[in-house]
């Protein structure tokens, strides 16, 4: 029998391809082994997976459903666009669907503490409400340029008892995150278990949560089935790391079905101005993995720009890099006006906020339509837009859109 994607890779030393493995300092090594070997024996365990189910319909509320968003349809005069709900996953945002998993993994591994990154503070809430559900202590690094964008999400991280540490070097946003993460986690590491926030970093992270996320996948095509009696036409999903996109596409990789990675164009097409990976970056290794990423001019990580904090990253999912390659990918980048008219156009026409990170998948899926009036578009609206309110407010007013 044919091996599905899924099964394929990555290969056993972390590989979609050329991109992904484990690049990481010898303090590291055994730790990061001892993690592989945890994961692989319970992701086939009964009692694991059974936990995991019972958490998923039990306190997350899953399965989200998969909405025919008609009114929006139907003023673009194009395709059918349907929305993946993972707004309406406990917490607002699809990030609870791997830290749930990671939470229960370092519990089997009898860890006391959950370390981790955040850029719009969607996976540093998500964590910290796994934390709070299993009765483990959760330290949690952030941009001082995102604490300052991302309040909401700040406060929410604090009131469900996490340590929120500012990363306070070079710009301040998510990949210096990242940086003052591993700092903390190395000094940590026998009572902590780092819980990456994206299918990125050292193997096993981007099967790892690949794996937790494919929920979203797996619900969205059975119920779309279900709907409609066919699968999709084209799967839309916005991309910075990557967790949602890899979640989403895990369902349909394998099907005759188009799939599109919106990354953030920001200002434009100048380094520094947009965090458009797949589309301007090259070959390198960030993180402790081989990927696709932006360089400066020393081919060090390139300063990135998008109005989406969760999108703000030099680097991408070493499995993304790879579908990319083999041509499985659609690359696509929406600018900060266009996802600021998605934003207002979903909501007014939907009654739907989505964050600023969905809002390019939906601003790609609105330009898609006209271009495919015949097809149906799945989205992945990966989370809601609460913690974007203000900040958008502040800085665009209120637009009326008028499709």
């Amino acid at each position: 029998m044919k091996k599905s994607h899924l099964q394929k890779f990555p290969d056993s030393e972390g590989f979609f391809g050329r991109f992904g493995g484990a690049y990481i300092p010898d303090v590291l090594k055994d730790e990061f082994e001892r993690i592989t070997k945890a994961y692989m024996k319970l992701r086939r365990s009964h009692d694991f997976l059974s936990e995991l189910r019972r958490i998923r319909k039990h306190y997350q509320g899953r399965p989200t459903p998969v909405y025919h968003a008609k009114r929006l349809s139907e003023a673009l005069g194009g395709a059918q666009i349907y929305l993946k709900r993972e707004d309406l996953n406990h917490m607002g945002a699809h990030k609870l669907n791997h830290c749930m998993a990671e939470a229960l993994l370092a519990k089997y591994m009898g860890k006391k503490k959950l370390i981790a990154e955040t850029g719009a503070g969607q996976h540093g809430v998500a964590l910290a409400t796994a934390a709070a559900y299993f009765g483990l202590e959760c330290e949690i690094h952030m941009g001082e340029v995102d604490i300052a964008k991302e309040h909401p999400n700040v406060v929410r991280m604090k009131i469900l008892g996490a340590e929120v540490i500012p990363a306070t070097h070079g710009l301040k946003t998510l990949k210096e995150a990242v940086d003052s993460a591993f700092e903390s986690y190395v000094k940590q590491i026998d009572t902590a278990l780092y819980a990456i926030g994206s299918v990125v970093g050292p193997h096993p992270f981007p099967m790892m949560v690949r794996d937790f996320q494919s929920v979203v996948g797996f619900e969205a095509k059975e119920q779309f089935m279900e709907m409609v009696g066919f699968l999709p036409d084209n799967v839309v999903a916005c991309v910075g790391g990557g967790s949602n996109a890899m979640g989403i596409f895990s369902g349909f990789i394998d099907d005759e079905v188009e799939l599109y990675a919106v990354e953030p164009l920001g200002k434009g097409t100048k380094l520094g101005e947009h965090a458009a990976t797949l589309m301007y970056g090259d070959e390198g290794v960030i993180h402790g993995f081989n990927t696709i990423m932006l360089k400066d001019e020393n081919g060090e990580p390139a300063p990135v720009h998008s109005i989406a904090s969760g999108l703000d990253y030099p680097g991408v999912g070493p499995e993304q890099a790879y579908l990319k390659e083999i041509g499985r990918l659609n690359i696509a980048a929406i600018t900060d006006e266009e996802t600021i008219d998605a934003f207002f156009a979903l909501s007014q026409y939907e009654g739907i906020i989505p964050a600023l990170e969905s809002a390019h998948a939906v601003a790609y899926a609105m330009k898609l339509a006209k271009e495919k009036p015949n097809d149906t578009i799945l989205v992945n609206l990966s989370g809601r837009g609460d913690k974007d309110i203000d900040y958008v407010v502040e800085n665009y007013g209120v637009r009326e859109i008028k499709l």
